[in-house]
């Protein structure tokens, strides 16, 4: 009996050992077969990610996390259908934004006109914001979301998640021509901000 139960014991660290360090393909499989660990791991291995990307599409901090569990029941709910014709990360991220762009259209507080929103005049600024514009991390953190949402979006993709250009094409849903344009229309852009700024 005693050794039954050691035995059980030391299994479930060496379970959640296993779970932790399981690829994102794995996951999903487990994730498939109603694994709801598996679930809670790839989870806890996207959620702060996909969460700054959310917060980044939609502006809103309680609405991106009603999005991030969305995304994840959506994943609950389909990951039977994952074929693997991308990452894991790459179709999370697609989820999320299709989430965030139905999101958008539902409400109607948020005008998305990017001329509205570059005639809005910028507020005086008090002694605490100058300082911290002064920071690199925080002046260029603005510079990109003062972009125009789609160069913004893809920015954010390249740089901070870190995918290719074949990828944030098939994120956005737009061609790999139209990602190259957005990007070197975004860096140029960024360029001229942080030289202002």
């Amino acid at each position: 009996m005693i050794l039954a139960q050691t035995a059980a014991a030391t299994a479930l660290p060496r379970q959640a050992e296993t779970i932790n360090t399981a690829s994102d393909e794995t996951l999903i499989t487990r994730i498939a077969a109603g694994d709801q660990v598996a679930l809670r791991a790839l989870f806890a291995r996207y959620e702060v990610r996909l969460y700054r990307f959310l917060v980044n599409m939609v502006r809103d901090e309680r609405l991106a996390e009603e999005l991030l569990g969305d995304v994840f029941l959506d994943v609950w709910r389909h990951a039977v259908q994952f074929e693997a014709r991308a990452a894991v990360s790459t179709w999370l991220l697609a989820i999320g934004r299709y989430k965030a762009l139905s999101a958008l259209r539902r409400r109607t507080d948020v005008n998305l006109d990017d001329k509205m929103a570059c005639a809005i005049a910028d507020s005086r600024d008090d002694p605490e914001v100058v300082l911290q514009k002064k920071e690199t991390g925080e002046v260029l953190r603005k510079c990109v979301a003062a972009l125009s949402p789609a160069q913004g979006q893809t920015i954010d993709l390249v740089y901070y998640h870190e995918k290719t250009i074949s990828e944030v094409a098939q994120i956005v849903g737009i061609s790999e021509a139209t990602v190259k344009t957005r990007m070197f229309y975004g860096r140029k852009n960024l360029a001229e901000m942080v030289r202002a700024a």
